[in-house]
């Protein structure tokens, strides 16, 4: 019998607000409660005991337990602190429960105020066949597909069939990329079938998953709306999130750059009308496709604050964290907002490592120097002595950086970018860096949402991280001297520097670019896990032949599924793990015969 969901949500005046969440979205919703004369309690792990979040909440209650199951995923475990630091209301933030129509309805059959849409309007978009079917009704463009959930990897290949290769399955639950997958032929379908359905399961604890048409080449644009309990909708901007990488955003802009008016008319009546529709209360965000043909297509609603929410407040001049919390306690929204003016850009600074196909990174943050100045907003989460584990979601900080127009907002990306110093574990930032000087992003805007990871990343020689981010020893440091008063910096072999008197110099780790193909890993006899996590899958056996390229084993870390290549071809010798085996960075995976 399925749970039935309340489809209005009480807002009260309230004091006391429990953020159920960590990071630097939580420390944002602190100073937003702030702002608001509210009292802000933080939950944290024990890792988090020191986080800025933590310090800056006036009161903060330890939860028991490890890994996000235990923690910000367990609705019994929240609401009991709910209860015992006597908080009137919850913000969920984003990720972990905020999209759940059951924790939010056990927030309010708890008395507490839900910051956030009604249950039942969550868990009709969440839903995402229910989602297409509203947008369909409301006359929002529509690509073909499923009319639900499909039940089988057969009724997938009949769907697909039907409407046509390429072919999209994605998770009927949840977002950020995961539990999404492509599918070319019929032959690919049933492995992209099994893969989307299992890492949707271990992210939000649902397989089900939709089958639609791809649309080739696509850009990625989404609309920030935010609406109140008298029924008023108001559009904050739109944004564009085309560069991604395993589906999952890295860089967003507000405005969406290249669209015309009509275009801009469109998708803003579309996600007014699907809220309307739906009876919405709180911030959404509604996310389209638009193929290079300018075709757009509905693709889903975010029943909650984005990531991204950054760069739509600096452009419309708005705090929509704030707008949640106001919202909640029953103030209505003003007849209009501003126009947004100037331009803004979001840079995710992820854990991550793109020279290893962006798989997530771990280590102790040994240096931080985040850049500031005119233009320049800081969203961070993470400071020196930090330690990234792989327990919580990758993203440290956000760089958001906005000008007067889009190529000013570029040029001071680049200041910034190179203002930013995040040592002691691999990052974005080298990509980043690249990225703002790439000119079919900087310049054309030619990308489309698989150009990141299919066309640029694979081609691009990546400045490797310091060595430090990589926890290898470097051969050299660099040395800052004055000569006749000129600062120079020289790099000198370390075994120089070291019989020198260089205590008083500021020494770093010596930076050298990495040549595609000329990474150790290549050369190796075995494969090892590149960080920990779980396996899901092991492809080869003992004895056969493997190409270069060619997937080896799948392995889960973050919820997040990562296929793990063979660097050159060779003849497996022996296979050390099997599927559901826990391993740590480095364990040794695969041999291959010499």
């Amino acid at each position: 019998m399925s749970p039935t969901f309340s489809a209005t949500v009480k807002t009260k005046p309230f004091t006391r607000v429990l953020i159920a969440n960590r990071g630097e979205i939580a420390l944002r919703v602190v100073r937003a409660c702030h702002d608001l004369g509210l009292t802000a309690i933080a939950a944290y792990t024990t890792p988090d005991s020191d986080a800025d979040f933590v310090r800056y909440a006036d009161d903060a209650w330890l939860m028991p337990g490890s890994g996000a199951a235990e923690t910000y995923l367990d609705i019994d475990s929240i609401l009991t602190i709910a209860e015992r630091s006597g908080a009137e209301a919850v913000h969920p933030g984003y990720g972990y429960l905020a999209e759940s129509p059951e924790f939010a309805q056990a927030v309010i059959d708890a008395g507490l105020v839900w910051v956030g849409p009604p249950p039942a309007a969550i868990a009709g978009l969440a839903d995402k066949a229910n989602a297409r079917a509203v947008a369909r009704e409301v006359g929002a463009p529509t690509t073909r597909g499923s009319n639900g959930p499909v039940e089988s990897v057969d009724d997938a290949l009949a769907v697909a069939d039907e409407i046509g290769y390429p072919v999209v399955i994605k998770a009927v639950h949840g977002g950020g990329g995961r539990g999404f997958r492509t599918a070319a032929s019929r032959a690919e379908l049933p492995h992209a079938y099994e893969s989307a359905g299992r890492e949707a399961k271990a992210a939000f604890g649902r397989d089900d998953v939709l089958v639609e048409q791809q649309i080739l080449r696509p850009r990625h644009i989404e609309v920030q709306a935010i609406a109140d309990a008298a029924g008023r909708v108001l559009i904050g901007s739109t944004r564009d999130c085309t560069l991604q990488r395993r589906n999952q955003k890295i860089i967003e802009e507000a405005p969406a750059p290249f669209l015309s008016d009509e275009q801009v008319a469109t998708l803003e009546e579309a996600t007014t009308s699907i809220l309307h529709a739906v009876g919405y209360v709180g911030a959404a965000t509604c996310e389209f496709l638009m193929g290079d043909n300018g075709m757009l297509s509905f693709m889903e609603t975010n029943a909650r604050i984005q990531v991204e929410h950054t760069i739509t407040e600096e452009v419309a001049g708005i705090d929509l964290v704030a707008w949640q919390l106001k919202i909640a306690q029953g103030e209505s929204l003003p007849e209009s907002f501003p126009a947004p003016r100037g331009h803004a850009i979001q840079f995710r600074i992820n854990a991550e490592d793109p020279a290893q196909n962006f798989f997530p990174a771990t280590g102790k943050i040994t240096a931080l120097r985040e850049p500031a100045g005119p233009g320049v907003r800081m969203d961070s989460g993470v400071e020196v002595g930090r330690f990234v584990t792989s327990d919580f979601d990758p993203m440290l900080a956000k760089l958001i950086v906005t000008g007067e127009d889009r190529q000013h907002a570029l040029a001071r990306a680049r200041r910034a970018l190179s203002e930013y110093v995040l040592e002691g574990v691999a990052t974005l930032l080298p990509l980043h860096r690249a990225l703002v000087n790439e000119p079919a992003f900087a310049d054309d805007f030619s990308v489309s949402t698989e150009w990141l990871q299919t066309e640029y990343v694979p081609n691009f020689d990546i400045p490797a991280s310091t060595q430090a981010d990589q926890g290898a020893e470097s051969s050299s440091v660099d040395v800052v001297v004055e000569v006749d008063g000129h600062r120079l910096t020289v790099k000198v072999p370390k075994e120089l520097a070291a019989a020198g008197n260089t205590a008083a110099a500021t020494e770093r780790p010596a930076r050298r670019l990495r040549r595609k193909g000329s990474r150790r890993a290549s050369e190796s006899a075995e494969l090892a896990a590149p960080m920990q996590g779980t396996i899901v899958s092991v492809e080869v056996a003992a004895g056969d032949s493997v190409s270069e390229g060619q997937t080896l084993a799948v392995i889960e870390a973050m919820k997040m599924e990562q296929p793990l290549k063979a660097a050159r071809e060779g003849v497996v010798s022996d296979v050390l793990v099997e599927a559901g085996a826990s391993v740590k960075s480095g364990t040794t995976l695969i041999t291959f015969a010499s």
